[in-house]
């Protein structure tokens, strides 16, 4: 009789998680527009540095400048977002991100000189940086809360299938069409984005939470405190990820392996829409422990693979590892940081986690490749898996011994 009744609960229970609806009309635009922001970043983000070689004659460090300074941008962007997101409403912000990043995507077209291409690059990644801010904020303040690790789950597989699909679409296609085409093809993009702008609907409250604060510089302002622990275990994960997304190709054309290499980031997707949707279910009902610390582990066997690899099938051996360890660590992180602060703060909770990721994603790779010449990438993979170890430490001291107290 007792084990029926314990039945019926969990049925009660599981009807009742069902009812609150994820798949809401504005949920699914977010996501939409979220895809089309990043798939015109990394469309560019792989291929403007050739476009700056070949038109410029510049030098291999200058063109990845012109490619990172994007997320130098970005940065700024989200500094911005994070501290007015609250204050003029995530519906706003949200337009004025896409209207800049639409306005200088069309700025490519006037890049005449590499100064001006360097300047477009950087307010092209404010814009994406506002934008992209605004969208993960949406996202999380519009699902369900006994839901929100699943929806953030979802939506940030909007992103992941952007870092999959970009960088391969935009090399295919520059096979095919002209680099000045390639930009035509992104500012499409962001016209569309802007286009699904209508459909989505936030129903906040705007509170302007700094109106009696003084007007002086408050660090207070643009970083929340709540979300800055999870955000450095994120600032040392992510910096090993970046020696992946910017080394990987000159890894597979040093041991041969580019037609392995062309499906890398294809297998981590595959294998990141396959567990998001298990383990954002079981992140909502368990905690986040019992996902993150397998992820971690999967995600340091992915590098620690990368480092012996010298052969097709362990290479994509090491990125179905990344894919279940990276790829799932990325999403509960920020839904942890979303977790962890105020209702009201979620707008800056999101900027400070993607401001930090931002920061490791885009210094990472001019960091690590200082080393590069002296330890190879087989090496530097290899410290990376012991990055994911330091970072498996952090979270355990900062968040995981206390991850009940969220659950």
């Amino acid at each position: 009789m007792h084990s029926q009744q314990l039945k019926l609960l969990k049925i009660r229970k599981d009807l009742l998680y069902l009812e609150e609806k994820l798949w809401t009309k504005p949920f699914i635009m977010v996501s939409l527009i979220n895809f089309i922001l990043m798939l015109s970043m990394f469309l560019l983000l792989v291929t403007i540095g050739g476009y700056a070689v070949d038109e410029y004659h510049v030098s291999t460090s200058t063109a990845g400048l012109v490619s990172g300074i994007f997320i130098v941008g970005s940065l700024f962007g989200r500094f911005w977002a994070g501290k007015n997101i609250d204050v003029y409403g995530q519906k706003k912000v949200l337009i004025i991100g896409v209207i800049i990043f639409t306005i200088t995507t069309a700025l490519y077209f006037t890049s005449f000189n590499l100064t001006l291409l360097l300047l477009v690059r950087f307010l092209n990644g404010i814009g994406n940086g506002i934008a992209s801010t605004a969208t993960g904020t949406i996202a999380a303040f519009i699902t369900p809360m006994k839901r929100r690790g699943e929806g953030i789950s979802y939506f940030s597989m909007s992103t992941v299938m952007a870092t999959a699909i970009g960088p391969f679409l935009g090399l295919s296609l520059l096979q095919i069409i002209t680099f000045r085409q390639l930009f035509i093809f992104c500012l499409v993009l962001a016209m569309i984005g802007l286009l699904l702008l209508p459909q989505v609907t936030v129903n906040q409250e705007v509170k302007r939470l700094h109106s009696n604060a003084p007007s002086g510089f408050s660090i207070k302002d643009y970083i929340d405190i709540n979300a800055i622990p999870i955000s450095i275990v994120v600032l040392i994960c992510c910096t090993a990820y970046s020696s992946v997304l910017s080394f990987i190709s000159f890894f597979a054309k040093e041991n041969n392996l580019i037609t392995a290499g062309s499906f890398f980031f294809l297998t981590y997707a595959g294998v990141v829409l396959v567990s998001r949707p298990i383990t954002g279910k079981l992140m909502d009902n368990r905690g986040t422990n019992i996902v993150m610390y397998p992820a971690l582990v999967s995600y340091f066997l992915g590098l620690l693979t990368l480092s012996f690899t010298h052969s097709s099938w362990m290479l994509i051996l090491s990125a179905a590892f990344l894919g279940f360890g990276y790829g799932n660590f990325q999403s509960i992180a920020q839904a942890i940081a979303v977790k962890v602060t105020d209702h009201e703060k979620m707008g800056l909770a999101t900027s400070t986690y993607f401001i930090f990721l931002d920061f490791a994603l885009g210094f990472g790779p001019y960091i690590l490749g200082i080393f590069i010449p002296i330890i190879g990438l087989h090496g530097l993979y290899g410290y990376m898996s012991i990055f994911v170890i330091i970072g498996g430490i952090a979270y355990y001291i900062l968040h995981g011994r206390k991850a009940h107290l969220y659950s």
